[in-house]
């Protein structure tokens, strides 16, 4: 049975007992002093006044959560709460006119008891008892359910929280995270002529996560009042309302201070030069207001792992290190411009800039210079980095994948740019595998 069921039950029953008091009242004759009668009547105000009190209290503890329920747009347990609050508020004043009614009826008893009275008074005050045993009964039974609701409620709550925070830094694409941790593994390898150290691979994994992480929830900061107007981006947790601008930039601070954490295991020179990945990642998202080459300074900042891997495992830089990053930078600057592609229009009509809007018509043309650079710049590594056939297979399936990317954005359509866009993991990940069997497989030919 319910709190509310047993709140109307025992409120009838109360209703009865001081219909059933009156009429025997009305027969008594008087052998009783005003003294008694006046003692009798106190007692049993006392008693409902603390039924009273109680459900004051309880009243008090609703109104406490319907309010925290209604801050924090959790409308089950709201709606509940205030179901609940409105029931307590009626009994509260039934429990009210009973205690005047009493008081009424103990006037007009004045002088008028005998020997029944007594027995009257014992099963009223025992009647009272009981119904002060339900009252405080129900009320833990009505508090377990609360708390109940809160903690499911609370739990509910986190769990959105932490579902839009994972949206924000794009757990579901992981394709960022992996465009940025290509060429920072290619670094790797070459710097250690195989296989790195197992400490340097670990913080630098970890490192690309908490970065790209980072990047993706500044951007969305810098972007709030444009993602908006944009049909890809309206729905992302920031512009939707669904997380706070002071919610997206504690998620920022906490990865970047967690990567650079991580950079202090490394050498001095490599924690130096961490500083300047962390400006380039945090001023990225701005430019696009400010100038039409936004695209380099993504490869700028996502290539920045390159030399930064680079001296972390050997501590120093060299030829070889800045040749990757202009790779890096060339190859970001190539498949953003194709990502700028999809979103062309409505760059247009908000006033971003981008590559893809600088280079207008002659876009396919120019990604095609920049690939075919780009190629030209990995056999350059291969040949300063004395790298064998395994390598330059991997570079000739990046050649056929820049190419079909060429075939797929041909007539500029954005589904197809987008999937032009995305084939560059594939790219990524060609010239990888090749990096690591000629080291792992090349070298015990050699």
């Amino acid at each position: 049975m319910s709190a509310n069921t047993l709140f109307t039950t025992a409120i009838e029953q109360l209703k009865k007992w001081h219909l059933s008091l009156h009429n025997q009242f009305s027969t008594l004759v008087d052998k009783q002093t005003l003294v008694q009668i006046q003692h009798f009547r106190a007692q049993m105000m006392r008693q409902l006044a603390r039924l009273s009190a109680q459900l004051q209290r309880l009243t008090f503890l609703l109104l406490h959560f319907a309010s925290f329920a209604k801050d924090k747009a959790l409308f089950v347990a709201n709606n509940s709460a205030l179901h609940t609050l409105k029931f307590f508020n009626t009994s509260n004043k039934a429990f009210k006119s009973l205690i005047k009614a009493m008081a009424v009826l103990g006037d007009k008893a004045l002088g008028v008891i005998d020997d029944r009275s007594l027995q009257v008074q014992k099963r009223l005050s025992a009647d009272i008892s009981k119904l002060t045993s339900l009252v405080r009964a129900i009320s833990l039974q009505q508090k377990q359910q609360l708390l109940d609701i809160y903690n499911k409620t609370a739990q509910s709550h986190l769990a959105q929280k932490l579902k839009q925070y994972a949206l924000l830094i794009r757990l579901d694409k992981p394709i960022g995270i992996l465009l940025l941790l290509w060429p920072a593994l290619i670094a790797l390898w070459i710097a250690a002529k195989g296989w790195p150290d197992t400490d340097v691979l670990l913080v630098f994994v970890a490192g690309v996560f908490l970065m790209r992480s980072a990047g993706c929830a500044i951007n969305d900061y810098a972007d709030r009042e444009i993602d908006r107007h944009v049909a890809r981006t309206k729905n992302r947790p920031l512009t939707s309302g669904k997380i706070s601008e002071k919610e997206a930039l504690i998620v920022f601070a906490t990865l970047s201070i967690a990567a650079f954490l991580l950079v202090l295991l490394m050498n001095p020179l490599t924690i130096v030069m961490s500083f300047i990945g962390l400006i380039l990642a945090a001023s990225y998202p701005f430019m696009k207001r400010h100038h039409y080459l936004p695209q380099v300074h993504l490869g700028a900042a996502f290539g920045w792992a390159v030399p930064m891997a680079y001296t972390a495992q050997t501590n120093e830089l060299s030829p070889v290190a800045w040749l990757l990053f202009i790779a890096t930078v060339l190859w970001a600057t190539a498949y953003d411009t194709m990502y700028a592609m999809v979103d062309r229009e409505d760059d247009l009509k908000i006033g971003v800039k981008s590559t893809a809007i600088l280079f207008e018509s002659a876009d396919k043309l120019i990604i095609g210079i920049i690939q075919a650079t780009l190629i030209l710049c990995l056999i350059m590594i291969g040949l300063r980095a004395e790298l064998g056939g395994f390598y330059y297979a991997g570079v000739l399936v990046a050649t056929y994948l820049a190419v079909w990317q060429q075939y797929l954005i041909r007539h500029r359509q954005p589904a197809e740019c987008f999937k032009a866009f995305l084939n560059n993991n594939w790219f990524g990940l060609a010239v990888f595998v090749g990096v690591f069997l000629e080291y792992q497989i090349g070298g015990m030919t050699s």
